[in-house]
């Protein structure tokens, strides 16, 4: 790989930063519960000011798709870090909670756009056999930014207006990557899409020697091929009509469902919440406990970039998945030990509880964490790239709402024990799903990956696009074969 690679490489690094610092939420909410006692009284209001920024990013995630295709990856991120710093400054001068839960849905936007783009970018302007790693160190990015966000609760829990510095200083990564984006070129897939070739091939020169370069030019060259012989915008419904692309979906958006279902924002929008429930009280010890917790997330992420170009996609996820199980099967048993000593000051089943939110992190970190966005910019075509990776993202936000807005009311309902034994079980489910649905995709091209769903959906000795449903993929099918 020529050296060229290394800048565009470290500018990648900059796309997500501002994509997680959103988990400030989950230390600022202990001082929030503070300053307004109705929110204190109220584990929904307190789920709404969580969940809110989902409600946001369920939207933009949404829109991301189409706002990628049609204005590009840059102008994108570009969009995202605007709406994210408004939104910053919104929650940091929120006179009631209610001001705060509009904060909160600006912020989510912001991080649903940003959700759809930087995997899509950084795929599209990335070599096969790097792009599970750099895909995964923006995840790591994302992971990061959780740490930094517990530094940040730590370093403010000693100033005036506590809660409001936390969720304002939130927006300067934002600010800093608008900055640092003027200065990123667009994807080179995009730019050929939109027939500006010139551009493209001014991007590739700064990533291939001249070897590699025309084999990629070639590769653009056919895909931009494939894309004039649909001669129509990509709709929602076509998703659905082609077998392939139903298949793709549903491994994609299911992996994305599963990641949030196992529970990994619950535990960091809450640990904190977490750490007290299990007997540790003070504000700060549950914010340096949840800090540790962070520490793991992102060293367990820092491994998965190894290993998933060295071990693959689906290996990785299912280690991740077994680990995940075990850890959530210790937390559940914390819990209900912790009940039956009725203990109020931590104990000896407070700290297994520290230690099975810590080896959760460890174990979900470097799989289950990059593994679906990994794959979900992999496994579609060029013309549903884009569609596809917003209604994936969406299912993501969708089911990280969906459990950020019932983890109190449940834990409180049924015990916190029983609500960790539920997402066990719903972790063994995902072990099966990805056994039994997802490719593994570990140094494919995309027209290798987007094989793999034709054999898939017709057999590897039939004649595909035969069906009606499928007369929409001839094209792809013609240019497939002549490669």
């Amino acid at each position: 790989m020529s050296h060229r690679w290394s800048p565009l490489r470290l500018r990648h690094r900059s796309l997500s930063y501002t994509h997680e610092l959103k988990c400030v939420i989950s230390g600022a909410l202990l001082y929030i519960k503070d300053d307004f006692d109705v929110v204190k009284q109220s584990s929904f209001l307190q789920e709404t000011i969580v969940s809110m920024a989902l409600v946001g990013a369920m939207l933009g995630a949404a829109a991301g798709g189409w706002i990628n295709d049609y204005y590009g990856r840059k102008k994108a991120t570009m969009f995202a870090d605007v709406v994210f710093a408004a939104g910053a400054i919104v929650m940091a001068a929120a006179p009631d909670p209610y001001v705060l839960i509009a904060g909160r849905f600006l912020v989510g936007l912001g991080v649903g756009v940003a959700s759809v783009t930087a995997p899509v970018y950084i795929a599209e302007a990335s070599p096969s056999e790097v792009r599970g790693g750099l895909v995964s160190t923006n995840v790591l990015m994302i992971t990061g930014g959780q740490f930094l966000s517990y530094l940040i609760n730590s370093a403010f829990t000693q100033v005036p207006g506590t809660w409001r510095w936390m969720l304002g200083v939130s927006g300067v990564p934002a600010v800093v990557q608008f900055v640092l984006m003027m200065f990123m070129p667009e994807s080179p897939r995009w730019l050929f899409m939109k027939n500006r070739k010139e551009e493209a091939i001014q991007v590739l020169t700064r990533m291939y020697d001249i070897s590699r370069l025309a084999d990629e030019i070639d590769h653009l060259s056919a895909a931009e091929e494939d894309e004039k012989q649909r001669k129509h915008t990509v709709s929602y419904l076509e998703v659905f009509r082609s077998k392939e692309m139903r298949l793709a979906f549903f491994a994609g958006a299911g992996l994305q469902a599963f990641q949030q279902f196992t529970g990994i924002n619950t535990v960091m929008y809450y640990s904190p919440t977490i750490v007290q429930m299990a007997g540790f009280h003070s504000n700060q010890l549950a914010l340096l406990l949840s800090l540790i917790v962070a520490a793991m997330n992102a060293a367990g992420t820092v491994v998965g970039i190894y290993f998933i170009d060295h071990c693959g996609r689906k290996k990785l996820a299912l280690s991740s998945l077994c680990g995940v199980i075990i850890s959530l099967i210790i937390l559940s048993v914390s819990f209900f030990k912790q009940s039956d000593a009725s203990s109020s000051d931590g104990g000896l089943y407070g700290w297994l509880a520290v230690l099975g939110l810590a080896l959760y992190i460890a174990f979900f970190a470097p799989g289950m964490g990059p593994v679906p966005w990994t794959v979900n910019s992999e496994i579609y075509p060029q013309q549903y790239r884009g569609i596809c990776g917003g209604m994936s993202a969406t299912v993501n936000w969708i089911s990280n709402l969906i459990v950020a807005q019932t983890f109190l009311s449940v834990a409180e309902a049924a015990g916190t024990g029983v609500t960790f034994l539920i997402l066990a079980g719903i972790a063994v489910l995902a072990a099966v799903f990805v056994i039994v649905f997802v490719p593994e995709t570990q140094g494919l091209t995309f027209s290798e990956v987007e094989q793999i769903w034709k054999e898939r959906a017709w057999g590897k000795n039939s004649d595909w696009g035969s069906s009606s449903e499928s007369n929409d993929m001839d094209g792809l099918l013609e240019q497939g074969s002549q490669s």
